[in-house]
């Protein structure tokens, strides 16, 4: 890594909980000054503008978000309900991180990512349509062997688990109170229980 690649990666994970935290419009640029101890000056020297800076940690946010999840849907947990139930566990396990760091990084930019600032929002849009997908792939392969009934919809459900996690989240950090989170993971345990596992007969 070069000395100026050093640098940038240097400002994004100085300033990610910033712009988590604090929001990818409304962080300054004395912001990320402060935060990085570098000049202005040397900002701009490694970044276009503010937005460009903004991109890149959301890009570092959501990945790092991303690498965690991942481990959950892995080849650690052997069978398809293993897998879905360590993704929900990894929410309950974490939640605490999360809020401390602001939040979930894809929902706190999609609140920011409309016709003012489009670039973030494709980059948004992107992220949510991967995590739609891994979590339907997992749930079609649980078809092919045999665990989840072969009728479900797998984008569907894919869909219901993200829209309902960031719900979740979403109410659980604007009242506080951590019990609409895990209600939301509730609700997901019972949909695999009793709608996605093929129970023996």
């Amino acid at each position: 890594m070069s000395k100026a690649e050093k640098t940038k990666q240097f400002i994004i994970e100085k300033t990610a909980s910033i712009f988590n935290t604090k929001g990818y419009l409304s962080t300054s640029l004395s912001d990320i000054t402060e935060a990085t101890g570098l000049t202005k000056g040397s900002i701009y020297g490694n970044f276009e503008n503010k937005d460009e800076v903004a991109l890149e940690v959301y890009k570092y946010n959501s990945n790092l978000l991303a690498k965690n999840m991942a481990r959950s849907l892995g080849e650690e947990f052997p069978s398809t309900i293993d897998k879905l139930n360590a993704f929900v566990n990894f929410y309950r396990k974490n939640w605490k991180a999360v809020f401390e760091n602001g939040g979930c990084p894809l929902m706190n930019a999609a609140t920011e990512a409309d016709d003012t600032f489009p670039s973030l929002k494709k980059q948004v849009t992107r992220s949510f349509e991967i995590w739609i997908k891994k979590i339907a792939d997992v749930i079609a392969d649980g078809q092919q062997n045999g665990e989840i009934h072969p009728t479900i919809n797998a984008d569907e459900y894919g869909s219901l688990f993200i829209m309902m996690i960031e719900g979740g989240i979403l109410l659980s950090k604007t009242t506080e109170e951590e019990k609409y989170l895990h209600m939301a993971l509730d609700r997901i345990v019972f949909m695999i229980d009793k709608e996605l596992k093929i129970l023996p007969s």
